[in-house]
């Protein structure tokens, strides 16, 4: 099966919900005093044994909890580029949380991992940005 070859290759948290897999990696995290923020990094497949098709969508998510700042609580997300797979780093996304983190994960081999398994097993690759 397709689904059992991605997750021999791609470590991670892994998840199925109504045909679609999830794949989910802590890729950093931020202490202060009175709070902790976790960066996420959270691949979305879909196969379409019919059609020989693989859908594929990223994206990266923070999320928090404590106090931020002094005064409530506050959770994030971003999703990768409009047209094409994430081909930037992750200092440019983690810059729109406002935060630094510190990481060696490249996940824009990730898509290209998932591709090429794809087309070595007979179906096309389609990368979405609204998800599978």
């Amino acid at each position: 099966m397709l689904i059992e070859k991605l997750q021999e290759k791609i470590e991670g948290d892994w998840n199925e919900k109504k045909g679609v897999w999830e794949c989910k990696k802590e890729i950093a995290s931020r202490k202060a005093f009175l709070s902790t923020k976790v960066l996420n990094y959270i691949a979305k497949f879909r196969v379409d044994e019919e059609n020989k098709e693989v859908k594929f969508s990223e994206m990266l998510m923070e999320k928090g909890s404590g106090i931020d700042g002094g005064v409530g609580f506050s959770s994030y997300s971003y999703s990768t580029s409009f047209t094409k797979p994430n081909q930037g780093g992750i200092k440019e996304q983690s810059d729109l949380f406002g935060k630094k983190y510190e990481y060696k994960f490249q996940w824009g081999e990730i898509s290209k991992l998932v591709e090429s398994i794809a087309k070595e097993n007979g179906y096309t690759f389609n990368y979405s940005i609204l998800g599978v």
